[in-house]
């Protein structure tokens, strides 16, 4: 009835076109991947951010832990391959699929990964990406082909997987770029080479042969301790409550060595969070001011340092404006950048990064560095280094500087005094580390992040 007593008109209404979600297990886990496979591919959106516990995809948050771990495995293992995964869907379609069919797209990319790369029983990748297919009003009509598709992948895993694997497991708009800067071959082959996860590597603060028998690992090149497989969480490990040593890829150990002993120097880390090379920079002997344009990173710096038993001068500031009352010692730069080195832990950054990140990155990383200079007592050392593979924003920023700043000079870095990695130093005596070098014996993961590093003087 309405309010003046009079009947309501009659309605009917329409069936609703969405399906309940049956309760199967690990269909949430698939529909989660799904969606974040989106999210990243589709609207450049970070991996990390997705996965995160607290502030991360509402599908996520949403299941219980050992679901989350497979909705990692599912989305870390599909980036990774996903050219080869795309090739292999395409080969099989006898027409492309329709325009706007991105969320079917995304179904088969995730059914495909579990049954070409992961350990997951093939009926069950099947079974559920159909269930996903009928539940989605834009998929159902096509729960037939994904079966079809699927099952066919199935069936001829080790024909498609010789046939994909001539496929560059990167994007086409990166391979070109590594081409063009190392040659085919080696392009090719860091392309490989981010198809196996990161070995977990330690920075520690003394004793690393010590620490290597301990925690059954190996020195590297870079005096840190690389640690072969294990199971368990990195706060289980001997040494972590101690602050003994802290988890930091051999290739970040570098930069803030090329100093040497810093005692007594006034020392600056420039985007310092997470904290990882101020912690160096301190074990150095140099009084040390971490700054980073974010009060939110600073204190999960703080909190890293408080573990280790460590102290520096913390500042929230924006670096292009930043103007201490006494120039600095020594200061390390380790600027913002495309983090395409570091594809074999973070496989999303080739999808949400492209050419024109690239070019907008190297000419912030330009802008920081030359104010930085500025911040240099004469006499004092520079380290500028950071994690893209790309020399437009590495060697091409520091060649630009130098070619019209006189009161600046390169200091070259001597092949000799890096036994193991001599390969990464560069005709000019600067860093170039590839994720192909510092091969390990057996048992022990290879490869390290792709960084560039260059040591500055200023002479006036």
């Amino acid at each position: 009835m309405n309010s003046d007593g009079t009947k309501k008109p009659f309605r009917k209404h329409k069936p609703s076109t969405e399906r309940s979600a049956p309760d199967k297990p690990g269909l949430q886990a698939r529909a989660a991947a799904a969606k974040i496979l989106a999210a990243v591919v589709d609207r450049k959106l970070p991996l990390d951010g997705a996965l995160d516990h607290e502030h991360g995809n509402p599908a996520y948050r949403a299941l219980g832990e050992s679901d989350r771990a497979l909705v990692r495995a599912i989305l870390n293992t599909t980036l990774r391959h996903l050219p080869r995964i795309d090739a292999a869907i395409a080969a099989l379609l006898d027409s492309p699929l329709p325009e706007g069919a991105r969320a079917l797209h995304h179904v088969l990319a995730i059914g495909a990964a579990q049954i070409l790369y992961l350990d997951v029983p093939d009926h069950s990748a099947v079974d559920l990406a159909v269930e996903q297919a009928n539940l989605d009003p834009r998929n159902r009509r096509f729960a037939k082909l994904v079966n079809a598709i699927l099952r066919r992948l199935g069936r001829e895993k080790e024909q498609v997987l010789d046939a994909i694997g001539k496929v560059a497991p990167m994007p086409a708009w990166f391979i070109a770029r590594l081409e063009k800067a190392y040659g085919r071959d080696a392009a090719l082959a860091i392309s490989e080479s981010q198809l196996e996860p990161a070995a977990i590597d330690l920075t520690v603060k003394s004793d690393p042969e010590g620490w290597a028998k301990r925690l059954t690992g190996v020195v590297l090149p870079t005096g840190g301790v690389r640690l072969a497989a294990f199971d368990g969480g990195i706060p289980s490990l001997e040494g972590f409550d101690e602050g003994a040593w802290w988890v930091q890829d051999a290739a970040a150990s570098i930069p803030a060595k090329l100093f040497g002993d810093l005692s007594g120097k006034r020392t600056a880390d420039l985007c310092a969070a997470p904290g990882g090379k101020t912690a160096q920079l301190i074990l150095a002997g140099g009084a040390v001011t971490a700054l980073d344009q974010s009060e939110s990173r600073l204190r999960r710096l703080r909190s890293n340092l408080d573990r280790l038993g460590l102290k520096a001068e913390t500042i929230a500031a924006d670096l292009t404006t930043f103007e201490p009352a006494e120039r600095f010692d020594a200061i390390l730069l380790d600027a913002p950048c495309s983090s395409t080195g570091t594809t074999r832990r973070h496989p999303d950054v080739l999808w949400t990064k492209g050419p024109e990140d690239i070019a907008r990155l190297a000419a912030l990383q330009e802008r920081l560095l030359r104010h930085a200079l500025t911040l240099l007592q004469p006499g004092g050392t520079l380290v500028f280094s950071n994690c893209s593979l790309d020399p437009v924003e590495g060697e091409e920023v520091v060649a630009r500087v130098l070619s019209d700043t006189d009161a600046v000079e390169r200091v070259p870095i001597g092949a000799g005094d890096w036994p193991g990695l001599e390969a990464a130093i560069t005709p000019l005596g600067e860093f170039r580390t590839l994720p192909t070098m510092l091969k390990m014996p057996d048992g022990i993961g290879s490869g390290l992040d792709g960084f560039y590093a260059a040591v500055l003087r200023r002479v006036a």
